[in-house]
């Protein structure tokens, strides 16, 4: 009986062999942080086997990171370094940016390093843009419209002066930051 309870604890070679196949069709399809890997595995390792322990859980998820690392198919620096690309393209926030990295489990000095060169005013400008605001707003200003541009700017992250900075600019001082970012 104790041989029994002690083997509980180590997954078995068949919870091995999915814990494997299931990182890879994970992997294959998107980036993911180790936090976002374990969270998966787990979570589908107790929906797929009954009676799992939470050591063997454990082991299990440890045992998908290691393999992935293994494989070089995880790597917390590459998915911080591309996310944040990605968003300052799609116009967010570097708090916006930050919060989302931490969320999904990557560490606070890779946050930093990732956000080191990403830039809000040009992402602030790409926001603006999206929403026709500032330069590129198509109507009439009035104080409403005002209030709702600057405010929009200040619940997606971006900072009082950025927001103003930008909701100031020309059409073609806007063109010209989107131009001279974009290149970078």
């Amino acid at each position: 009986m104790d041989d029994q309870d002690q083997q509980s604890d180590v997954p078995t070679p068949r919870m091995l062999s999915w814990a494997r196949n299931s990182t890879i069709y994970r992997l294959e399809r998107r980036m993911m942080t180790e936090k976002q890997l374990f969270d998966a595995i787990t979570r589908k390792a107790k929906q797929k086997f009954e009676n799992i322990s939470p050591a063997q859980l454990e082991a299990l998820a440890g045992s998908a990171i290691k393999f992935a690392y293994d494989q070089k198919a995880l790597d917390d620096v590459a998915y911080a370094a591309a996310s944040t690309r990605s968003a300052v393209r799609g116009g967010k926030s570097k708090r916006v940016i930050a919060q989302k990295l931490s969320s999904k489990g990557v560490a606070g000095d890779i946050v930093d390093t990732a956000l080191e060169y990403s830039d809000d005013l040009f992402a602030a400008v790409v926001f603006a843009r999206k929403r026709a605001f500032g330069p590129f707003r198509r109507g009439d200003l009035d104080e409403k419209r005002k209030a709702k541009e600057l405010s929009a700017f200040a619940r997606n992250g971006f900072s009082f002066e950025i927001g103003k900075k930008v909701f100031g600019m020309s059409a073609s001082e806007a063109e010209e930051v989107l131009e001279t970012r974009r290149a970078l």
